[in-house]
């Protein structure tokens, strides 16, 4: 089924997960973990974050809501809340917090009129835009009572919407080997003027040689409907440039469509070539987002 969610409200469900940080030193603890700026959020605000191994490589990536001064609700995608759990408890010495996975399902609202849904059994609720689409997250240890009569979304067509957009997943485009600068989510997740927290000195090292590293994400749109499989090689000529992250089939853009780190021998409106079952696929690069 066609779904355009620029003109359809769309639902998926179980995209992601929440995480409750609270307690008396929640705001000093996570002001030390986390690169965003917690001081600068007013209590209802909320922003996007690293979470870093003290290398400087991603833990997690997710949106942070300080709702009180002593409570935190982080959501992240669906199967890195343990992740999240690990990482921030293990650093948790001697500091009055409790960290947990909240007992919450999540739905995902997509398209016009979302943030107009009237939802009952919701506990938190956080807005936001893909390329001009509307996408809301709702959590709630219930949500029958947020029923919405609209069609669901499959997961090739969310894919497809968040490629569109620009936007990294965990697993797919951000794991453990990430430097946050090559994905493209630094200047919306760090703060430079706080104070020092885990894995600053490798952001704050390559910001200060321009964000040059040795690889950057950046999209592909394929000529066709052939979709190329996650871990495919880019080629340029006979040489591998990067490879797929994610892949999808646009309904927007009338073609297959995908991410993928991109070396320096890349160049945006270079054609490239990635095989699937051993037929070449042409495509050319293409800065993010694909939709604006």
């Amino acid at each position: 089924m066609t779904i355009d969610v620029r003109t359809t409200l769309a639902v998926i469900a179980g995209q992601r997960q929440a995480v409750i940080a609270e307690g008396p030193d929640a705001l000093k603890f996570l002001q030390g973990q986390l690169s965003q700026d917690l001081d600068a959020l007013a209590p209802g605000e909320a922003g996007w974050s690293l979470l870093l191994h003290p290398q400087g490589k991603i833990s997690a990536w997710f949106r942070i809501t300080r709702v009180t001064n002593d409570r935190f609700v982080i959501d992240v995608d669906a199967g890195w809340a343990d992740e999240v759990l690990t990482r921030l408890n293990r650093f948790k010495l001697r500091t009055d917090i409790d960290i947990s996975l909240a007992p919450w399902e999540s739905l995902t609202i997509v398209g016009p009129g979302a943030d107009e849904s009237q939802l009952g059994g919701v506990e938190h609720d956080m807005i936001t835009s893909w390329a001009g689409v509307a996408v809301r997250d709702v959590f709630g240890p219930a949500l029958g009572g947020a029923s919405v009569d609209a069609p669901e979304l499959s997961a090739e067509q969310f894919t497809a919407l968040r490629i569109e957009a620009g936007v990294p997943k965990m697993g797919s485009e951000l794991d453990e080997s990430t430097i946050p600068a090559a994905a493209g989510i630094v200047e919306q997740s760090v703060s430079f003027t706080k104070g020092c927290y885990t894995g600053q000195e490798l952001v704050a090292r390559i910001d200060s040689r321009g964000n040059n590293v040795p690889k950057r994400l950046l999209s592909v749109v394929f000529a066709g409907d052939v979709v190329p499989s996650a871990e495919a090689a880019v080629m340029a000529g006979d040489a591998a440039i990067g490879s797929i992250t994610s892949a999808s089939y646009s309904e927007q853009l009338g073609a297959a469509v995908g991410l993928a780190y991109i070396s320096r021998a890349g160049e945006v409106g270079q054609s490239v070539t990635t095989y699937v079952s051993g037929v070449p696929v042409t495509g050319e690069l293409r800065e993010l987002p694909l939709v604006r």
